[in-house]
Formats: structure tokens, sequence, C-alpha cells
């Protein structure tokens, strides 16, 4: 491996001597490795991966989006006098100039630089991390206003139309090639009350009131690289899918992931709960990021899109368990249906709450 992995990295543009390549992170779809040379006693640090293609089926595409979001964001970095090899991912160009190798076996791979003196949290330690991450992409949002969205290629097609989840789990449950739908009728039934609710955000667009974004889509914390010795915010990472979408749901999935009392595989329901002073802190925090960067209507359908998002992966998880478990992984018996019904419990949450959720907002704007 170790020889394979110099062979790759001998594509790029690298002065110095090799030292070493580790697995690093805690990510499950890219293989990753930190990479250390040494050029004349000066330690030089990396992030090589190689792109998973069984996920992101178009690696090109994909680096392409990737390469000219961080480039533009190295140019506003230099402008607002920040430090633009800690504030953003730089990839690293092969000899040829390319922003990915591929090796004999047809994979890709890319080399970026390693952020120094940063770290990264799985989970919320403390409260502030949540009103700090939500402010780091706010602020993303921010300063990529300007970035004309409609010329990034979706690197996964229809990932965040709501419309289409429901479409595919209507399929799903229409061939019930599990026979799994008799146990989880109720589940459905939960859906198919809501095919209305699903079209919101598109209808919003459509009626030109909700503009299209450079989105995230995979807005955890452990995205989001902390300061070892200030405990803040440097830079936003894992930038595989961005691609054009809404700021909303960008807002919306962290609403998801980190406003709850529970992780999203919890099965005992009574300890799953919309934590709504989490969701405040993470509004206060999202807007003050995006610094009036974002539209009135955006900001009033900030709620939505935190509803949105978790009925939207709720559907995803429970058309998995009806078509066979093939998509997310598994670690037990009924695992995707676990998180369906405790997705659709912080919907049921966030709908009662919806009024608190609105005025907690206005009071932000």
């Amino acid at each position: 491996m170790a020889e394979q992995i110099q062979k790759v990295l001998s594509n790029f543009g690298i002065e110095g001597d090799f030292v070493s390549a580790e697995p690093y992170g805690s990510g499950h779809i890219n293989s990753t490795k930190y990479v250390v040379y040494n050029d004349n006693g000066k330690k030089k640090e990396y992030i090589l991966q190689r792109i998973n293609k069984n996920v992101f089926k178009e690696p090109a595409r994909l680096m392409e989006n990737y390469t000219a979001v961080t480039e533009f964001l190295r140019k506003i970095i230099i402008e607002n006098g920040g430090d633009p090899d800690r504030e953003t991912i730089n990839v690293v160009k092969t000899k040829e100039g390319a922003n990915f190798a591929i090796d004999e076996d047809g994979e890709y791979w890319r080399l970026i630089l390693f952020v120094t003196d940063s770290l990264s949290f799985d989970k919320v330690e403390r409260p502030e991390q949540f009103y700090d991450s939500a402010v780091a992409f706010g602020n993303f949002q921010y300063l990529l206003r300007e970035y004309p969205a409609a010329t990034l290629y979706e690197t996964i097609v229809n990932f965040h139309n709501t419309p289409v989840r429901f479409a595919n789990l209507m399929a799903a449950v229409k061939a019930d090639k599990c026979a799994r739908l008799a146990e989880v009728q109720a589940e459905v039934d939960f859906c198919v009350a809501r095919e209305e609710f699903a079209g919101t955000l598109e209808r919003a667009r459509e009626a030109g009131e909700l503009p299209l974004r450079v989105t995230h889509n995979d807005t955890k914390l452990n995205n989001i690289l902390f300061d070892k010795a200030t405990g803040k915010p440097v830079c936003v990472i894992d930038l595989d899918t961005i691609m054009p979408g809404y700021s909303v749901n960008d807002f919306g999935d962290s609403i998801r992931f980190g406003a709850t009392t529970a992780l999203e595989d919890e099965a005992d329901l009574t300890k799953v709960n919309f934590d709504i002073s989490l969701y405040e802190l993470y509004v206060k925090g999202f807007i003050e990021g995006a610094k009036g960067g974002l539209t009135k209507k955006e900001l009033e359908l900030l709620p939505v899109g935190a509803i949105m998002m978790t009925f939207e992966c709720g559907m995803r998880f429970l058309t998995d368990y009806l078509e066979g478990d093939t998509y997310f992984r598994t670690s037990r018996p009924g695992h995707n249906l676990d998180r369906a019904r405790n997705q659709f419990k912080l919907v049921s949450d966030m709908e009662k709450r919806l009024p608190e959720m609105n005025a907690i907002v206005k009071k932000y704007m």
C-alpha cells in the first residue's frame, strides 16, 4: 500500500522527500491519508483522498466544482486580508496541471494542503460549538453569495429535491420487493399526508422567491475545522457535494442533525425531541454569519428548511428500508426503520413548534 501511495503522489507537484502516509479522519466515503514530506528540513503536510466512484459517478466534474469554488474562496479570503492556506481548502495540482490524478486501476485521487493547528469534532460537546458552526456555515454562504451557482454541476442529481424523494418512496412502496410494507404502513401514511408540503421549496423556487445558491449539502459539525488555540472555526471542509441548491436546505440539515436530544438512529422515541434552544443558537449564528447576504424570503423559509430536510431524510431512510437496506450502512436489523421513525418524530415536534421557530427567526432578522 505504501508503494502504491507513493506512486500516486509522484503525479503531483510536491517538493521534498516522502516521509509517511497514515489513515486519517472518520469519514466513510473516501479513502483518506495524512501525508508528510520533508523539504530541506521543513515539514510539509497534505491530505490525499481516493474519490469513491460508487457514490460520485463523475469524479472529474466533482473536482471541477471543488476546485472552482475553493479557488474563488481563496481569492475572496486574500481580498479580505485572511489566511488563504487555512481558511479554505487548497487543491494541489498534478505536474500536468490537473486537479486530480488517475492511477493504473482507474481510481481518482486528489491532494490538498493540510490545515495546520486545527481539529474537528464528531459531536457537539458544548452549545457554543453549535453556534460557532452556524456562524461558519452562514459565512460560507456569505463568501459565495456572488458565485454563479448555476455554473456548477449537480454531483448527485436531485440530491435535495424532496418531491423526487417522495416519488422514490412511493415507487418503493409499490414494489415492496422485501415484503416490508405491512410493518411500515403508519410511516408511509405519515409521508403521504405531507406530500403537498414536500413541494414547498420547489414551488418557491419556481415562483422566483428562492434563489439558487452554492450549497454545501452536508453541514454537519465535523465538516468544520476549528483552531486548536482559539477554538473558533477556521475552515469548512468536505466539499464533495458542493452544487447548486437552497441556503435553507444547508441550514435545515444542520438543525436536523444538531438540534435534537438524541442520535439519529435512537430507537427509543421518548428520547428523541426537538431542542428549541439549540435551534435558536443556530438561527442566531447562521444569520450573523450570513451578514445580510440572504434574502428576506430565504430567512422566512429557514424553519421550513429545517422541517423539510428532516422529513426528506426520514423518507430516504424509509425508502432504503423498503428496498432492502442497500444505500445507508446498517449495523442491526431494522436500523433504517429506526432512523426513519426518529426523523419523523422530530418532524412532528417541529411542526408543533413552528410558530416559535418562526418567531425566533424574526427576532434575529
